[in-house]
C-alpha cells in the first residue's frame, strides 16, 4: 500500500499572515478546500478564495472572547481520525466529521509579548490553546495529516507542492511532525520559563 496521501482539505489558523498568500495560491491551484476562523478566514477570502468557516462545521460560534474557536470534536476528529481504521471511518461518517488533511498554524506570539513588557493579563491571553492543540493533533496523526506548525515551514510545504502537487509521502509528513513537536516543546518551555520567573 502506498504511503502517498492527497491534501484535499486544509484547516488554517494563523496569527501572522505574512508569507501565507503564496502558499494559499498554490494550494488553491491544486484544488485544496480551505477551512478557517476569524481573521484568517477574512484574509483568505480577501485574496479571492472560498473558505468554509469552522463554525459551519461545528455549529458553534467563536466564544469566550475568541478563547474557544477550534476546540471541538468535529475539528479534532477530522485531524485525529485514522483513515485506515474502519471503526474511525465509521464514526467520522456517523458524526459527520470531515477529513482534514493539512493543518497550518502560526501560534500567538507569547515570547514577543513577554519581551514587549506587556501586562500579565495581556501575556496570559497570548498563551495559545487551540493552536498548540491543533499542532499536537496533526503531528500525532502524521500518518494521514500534514502539520505546518509555524510560518517558518510555509516555504517547506510550498516546495513540496511545487514538486509533487497536493501529495505528500510518509517521510514528508513525519518531517513536519518532528518540526511540530519542536515548536510545541519550545513554546511550552517559554511559557514555563515565564511562570517560573526564569
Amino acid at each position: 500500500m502506498t504511503d502517498k496521501k492527497q491534501i484535499k482539505t486544509a484547516l488554517i489558523s494563523v496569527f501572522h499572515k505574512d508569507g501565507l498568500d503564496e502558499l494559499l495560491k498554490k494550494l488553491n491551484e491544486e484544488g485544496v478546500k480551505f477551512l478557517s476562523t476569524g481573521g484568517t478566514q477574512k484574509f483568505i477570502e480577501s485574496l479571492g478564495y472560498e473558505c468554509q468557516t469552522v463554525e459551519s462545521v461545528t455549529t458553534y460560534p467563536s466564544i469566550l472572547g475568541g478563547r474557544v474557536k477550534t476546540l471541538h470534536p468535529k475539528v479534532f476528529g477530522g485531524i485525529l481520525g485514522r483513515r485506515d481504521l474502519e471503526s474511525d471511518r465509521e464514526q467520522m461518517a456517523q458524526y459527520e466529521i470531515p477529513e482534514i488533511d493539512l493543518v497550518i498554524v502560526d501560534l500567538y506570539p507569547f515570547e514577543d509579548t513577554v519581551a514587549s513588557g506587556a501586562s500579565e493579563a495581556d501575556i496570559i491571553e497570548k498563551i495559545d490553546i487551540g493552536g498548540i492543540s491543533l499542532i499536537r493533533a496533526g503531528a500525532k496523526n502524521f500518518n494521514d495529516v500534514v502539520i505546518v506548525p509555524s510560518k517558518a515551514e510555509y516555504c517547506v510545504l510550498l516546495d513540496i507542492l511545487k514538486e509533487k502537487g497536493a501529495y505528500t509521502n510518509l517521510a514528508d509528513r513525519r518531517m513536519f511532525a518532528t518540526r511540530a513537536f519542536g515548536v510545541s516543546s519550545h513554546y511550552d518551555t517559554a511559557i514555563h520559563g515565564y511562570f517560573a520567573g526564569l
